[in-house]
């Protein structure tokens, strides 16, 4: 069983959960590095047999210089992922693919670039957990059959990929790596009808949260789950169409926003036309909470609303409820800023960067390694000691996981001198597992299930702490969203996951009813 330890932050996965697989650890210990005074019962090693990943995706049609703008687009996404790479490409002719571990910076260099030639290109940035990160995993996945060749890049995560994949199995279907991208792949190849057909009844058969493009050698498709939970916008560029995960790609290429894809649509960008279809009469728009929380750039629109702005409007919301004295307010890089400036902003207190943020490090939930986060950490961060020195200071941050990351950040600024900390987050409080691409498996992990608010603050060494309440974050980002992961909400069936989340909470069970008359 493969032991794959966690960060603190959460991240967006679209790869392959294993409901089936999820088994219990007893306490291993305390990893080295682990600050003093950390709950012997807290879980650091969460275990999956199924990879699990963070994307972006970013498809060009019918624009010259397909590949390199492929590049520029995915360094915009490449903060959904970090880990590997890829870029498939057609001059109408042939469609070839490069892939790599690694930065798209690292595997692309114009040599690289120069043999993706064509007007066409597929491009997928990801986030690979520890065991899963070969090179069979990495998008686009390839499709070469006597049909023709696609190239398919998705970001989410299918919940019923487990079913999906040993009915494949059962059929014949041979599979080289775990992503759910090759359970899409395998069951297009095998649909029947052209191929607009064939990629309806494959969307039909997904359940979860997906957005993927498929790419031929001169035909694109972009489609987005019916409960518009996975973000895909499109815009024009030259005589062609740019697809993104984050509209801030599109800014990037110089592309011009035309809308986002609506839940439950697939965009046929064809030779001579751009058509609309759709899979699903039943669609909703339910964007996943977490990407104005934390995974999206704040220069980008979301659902026609941007993140930054409504991050800042959490802050606002934030300061409406809070009368702590404080001298300054502090964001955590880089996330937290938006939403600190609304704090200040509202009650008028300075906003100070209390907290330097070395931006030659990545984000600490794409290490996989959980020595590797816990220097990453101090790499990343540190204090400013003569802003943060005698001052009362209110701390925001987006969110609370596991809450080390949390510990460090306000023992570092003790340590550098500061004279309160009143953590404020602009978030509800993390309380159920996400099945629908967040990297959060069970309740044993979320500390807010462990404790509660008062008891959070206490192991938090923190003066005071408060989260945003559930009707302010909706009220903030003015949308229909999916809150699973703060209330326990599904939109779908969970395909046995219930099962395997009680066997998984009933053994730290006992701890957790323990914690929570505390």
């Amino acid at each position: 069983m493969l032991r794959e330890i966690k960060s603190d932050k959460p991240h967006e996965n679209c790869g392959n959960f294993d409901v089936h697989k999820i088994k219990s650890d007893k306490a291993h210990g305390m990893p080295h590095g682990m600050p003093h005074g950390m709950p012997h019962d807290m879980p650091h090693d969460m275990p999956h047999d199924k990879l699990h990943e963070e994307c972006g995706v970013f498809g060009v049609h019918k624009v010259r210089d397909a590949a390199t703008l492929t590049y520029y687009g995915l360094h915009a996404l490449q903060h959904r992922g970090q880990e590997a790479c890829g870029i498939a490409a057609s001059d109408g002719q042939k469609l070839i693919s490069r892939k790599g571990m690694g930065l798209v910076t690292e595997n692309f260099k114009p040599t690289e670039l120069a043999d993706l030639a064509g007007m066409h290109a597929l491009g997928h940035a990801r986030y690979a957990t520890q065991g899963s990160n070969i090179i069979e995993n990495v998008q686009p996945i390839m499709v070469r059959s006597h049909q023709g060749y696609f190239a398919v890049a998705h970001n989410g995560q299918i919940v019923n990929s487990d079913k999906l994949r040993i009915a494949l199995e059962q059929e014949g279907a041979i599979f080289q790596g775990t992503a759910d991208t090759e359970v899409i792949a395998h069951l297009i190849q095998r649909a029947s009808g052209n191929l607009i057909d064939k990629i309806i009844q494959t969307a039909k058969a997904l359940d979860g949260a997906f957005s993927f493009v498929v790419l031929t050698k001169n035909t694109m498709y972009a489609v987005r789950d019916s409960l518009g939970i996975r973000p895909l916008s499109y815009g024009s560029l030259e005589d062609g169409y740019i697809v993104a995960s984050e509209t801030c790609a599109l800014d990037t290429v110089g592309a011009t926003y035309i809308r986002d894809v609506e839940p439950g649509e697939i965009i046929k960008f064809g030779k001579e036309k751009v058509e609309s279809f759709y899979f699903s009469e039943k669609r909703s728009h339910n964007l996943c909470a977490m990407e104005y929380v934390y995974f999206s750039r704040p220069d980008s629109d979301l659902e026609n609303i941007n993140v930054h702005a409504a991050r800042k409007r959490t802050g606002h919301m934030l300061a409406m409820h809070d009368d702590a004295e404080a001298d300054i307010v502090v964001g955590v890089p880089d996330s937290s800023l938006s939403a600190a400036m609304g704090y200040a902003e509202a009650r008028k207190i300075p906003y100070e960067m209390g907290l330097l943020k070395n931006k030659y490090t990545g984000r600490t939930f794409i290490q996989p390694m959980q020595a590797d986060r816990e220097r990453g950490v101090m790499m990343k961060l540190s204090a400013i000691r003569s802003i943060v020195q005698g001052k009362r200071i209110i701390l925001v941050d987006d969110s609370i996981v596991r809450g080390t990351t949390s510990l460090r950040i306000v023992k570092m600024l003790r340590d550098a001198g500061a004279a309160q900390i009143h953590v404020r987050i602009a978030s509800p409080p993390l309380i159920s597992p996400c099945f629908y691409g967040v990297d959060l498996r069970t309740k044993a992990e979320l500390i807010s299930v462990r404790m509660n608010e008062e008891k959070l603050c206490k192991w938090l060494r923190a003066d005071s702490l408060k989260f945003l309440p559930m009707e302010d974050m909706k009220q903030a980002f003015a949308t229909n969203l999916c809150t699973a992961c703060f209330d326990g909400k599904y939109l779908t069936p969970l395909y046995g996951a219930e099962q395997a989340l009680q066997d998984v909470s009933s053994v730290q069970g006992g701890k957790i009813q323990e914690e929570s008359k505390i």
